[in-house]
């Protein structure tokens, strides 16, 4: 039934992207869809693109493992789409046009800085994408039970072309309602189950907490903080940068504030904010409870033992929750979830893939001509999405029997540590410039680069990528705390070097666009 679910979800979402993909060369169509989704629509495709499945399969495991480390992570992402919600949602709408390229060069314009915001946005996407299709193929072995390597290695293949599709065919507008139809999805299926579980246990939250603990091996420690970090030389602050990363990273990724550019106005733009952040909040109560349930029912040692990522404890838990006789209606159930699932996989890659692909077109080919027709430039990013999904295909069949972990982490690294501080300094220092900004990208991302391979996520450690070596001298699990401040040293130490001259000019041509950045008082289109 679950090959059925999965198939049948392939094929009508690649009809939906053939039947609302663009009609005509028309770059406002295929880029945002005209803006012509309602705040709730938009809203749930912000959603969408924000939970990918490495959000539902490693948060519930971190929750079923880990316990309160698992809960604080899952409010991490909902505090990161508010801070995007309150902070720069509405300015990056106003300021951009495609991609944040057009946001960071609106005030310095020149290819330097949109080739550099492109080299980012691949470099923060790329990793997620590998998880996400190494995923797939893990996934589909789990739920329909064969382990042959090269079985996965064709699912990984197969569905990396059909995600190249989505984004290719679709547009924005078609890669939009199959977010929207995996968020409705995704939390319905996973309410039901929530409540499937609570019922277990008389509706009682705190029976559910204490079958957990009893079932952890770890006895009442499993309900109290830390017990992720436990291992390392300081995991109070390890938890602080784990979390710092996720709340300033999350919400910054580029596939998630191309969606602000879909709003038709400043109003739309919150509205939609709104919705967002409404369905995060309840995907976190959702896997906050099933997590809860994986460790209750299932049993932290026999989902570690599966998974020591404990990447399928979501699943598990659903599966438990119908206890022993499975009739049909929980069979068909189950199947919905899975189906979810695989379409969470399906859709976030295809967003990722859009995102580089406009980057990739609008802010290194098409500033290359003056003036590039429209359709030459959507043929670019049709070619552009076929050029970052191959190579990302041929990845992940690579690294999909390694840990995945360390490739999560690092993409919301560099959004911590390099396009956070770029877009909080672009959008609101007067005397920020094109220096500053470069400084910003390359030195924050270069900072990531350089201290995440000695974290305990790459080596010296049975869970991670390279479990037989050890060459570990980070003493923290994610860069954050080093590379965050890094980031924003550099773009302030980028600025100051380029002389009062420059930073005046910077801040007089700041100052004649401040309003329409700040409060869209012109048109975008002026």
């Amino acid at each position: 039934m679950s090959l059925v679910g999965f198939t049948a979800v392939a094929t009508v979402t690649l009809l939906l992207c053939v039947m609302t993909g663009p009609d005509r060369d028309d770059l406002d169509e295929f880029y945002t869809g005209y803006g012509s989704l309602s705040p709730m629509r938009n809203g749930l495709a912000i959603a969408g693109d924000y939970i990918s499945a490495a959000s539902v399969l490693g948060t519930g495991g971190v929750i079923a493992l880990f316990s309160h480390d698992g809960v604080v992570l899952a409010l991490s992402t909902a505090l990161s789409l508010m801070l995007l919600m309150f902070l720069l949602a509405e300015p990056l709408r106003n300021a951009g046009r495609f991609t944040m390229g057009d946001a960071l060069a609106r005030r310095m314009p020149g290819r330097a800085a949109r080739i550099t915001a492109c080299a980012v946005t691949i470099a923060a996407l790329l990793p997620l994408m590998l998880v996400q299709l190494a995923g797939t193929g893990q996934l589909l072995a789990f739920v329909l039970g064969f382990s042959g390597a090269a079985l996965q290695t064709g699912c990984i293949i197969g569905l990396g072309v059909l995600m190249i599709g989505y984004a290719a065919i679709g547009g924005m507008k078609g890669t939009a309602l199959i977010q929207i139809l995996k968020i409705v999805m995704l939390l319905g299926s996973g309410l039901v189950v929530a409540a499937l579980i609570l019922h277990r246990f008389d509706w009682n939250p705190g029976a559910l907490f204490d079958a957990a603990a009893d079932r952890s091996g770890a006895g009442p420690a499993f309900l109290n903080s830390g017990l992720q970090f436990a291992g390392g030389p300081h995991p109070d602050a390890d938890m602080i940068s784990s979390q710092l990363t996720v709340v300033l990273g999350g919400a910054c990724l580029p596939h998630v504030t191309m969606r602000m550019y879909t709003a038709s106005s400043a109003r739309q733009v919150r509205r939609s904010m709104s919705w967002a952040v409404s369905g995060v909040a309840l995907f976190v109560l959702v896997v906050t409870v099933i997590g809860f349930g994986a460790a209750a029912l299932v049993g932290r040692s026999v989902i570690a033992g599966i998974d020591p990522q404990g990447n399928t404890a979501y699943l598990l838990g659903s599966q438990a929750a119908f206890g022993a006789r499975v009739s049909t209606a929980e069979t068909f159930l189950f199947t919905t979830v899975t189906t979810a699932v695989f379409l969470t996989l399906l859709a976030s890659v295809g967003g990722m893939i859009l995102a580089c692909a406009n980057s990739l077109a609008h802010d290194v080919f098409a500033t290359r001509v003056q003036e590039m027709s429209p359709r030459r430039e959507m043929t670019l990013a049709r070619v552009s999405a076929l050029a970052v999904g191959v190579p990302a295909i041929v990845l992940a069949t690579l690294v999909q029997h390694r840990s995945l972990q360390p490739l999560v982490t690092l993409s919301f690294c560099l959004g911590a540590s390099a396009i956070a501080p770029a877009l909080v300094y672009g959008l609101f220092w007067r005397r920020y410039t094109r220096a500053g900004l470069l400084c910003t990208l390359i030195g924050g991302s270069l900072a990531v680069l350089l201290l995440m391979p000695g974290t305990n996520l790459v080596s010296g450690s049975p869970v991670s990528a390279f479990p037989e070596a050890d060459f570990n001298w980070f003493p923290f699990t994610t860069t954050g705390l080093v590379s965050i401040p890094l980031g924003f040293a550099c773009g302030w130490l980028g600025t100051m070097l380029s002389g009062r001259r420059k930073a005046q000019e910077q801040r007089r041509h700041y100052e004649a666009v401040e309003g329409w950045i700040l409060a869209g008082a012109v048109s975008r289109g002026d």
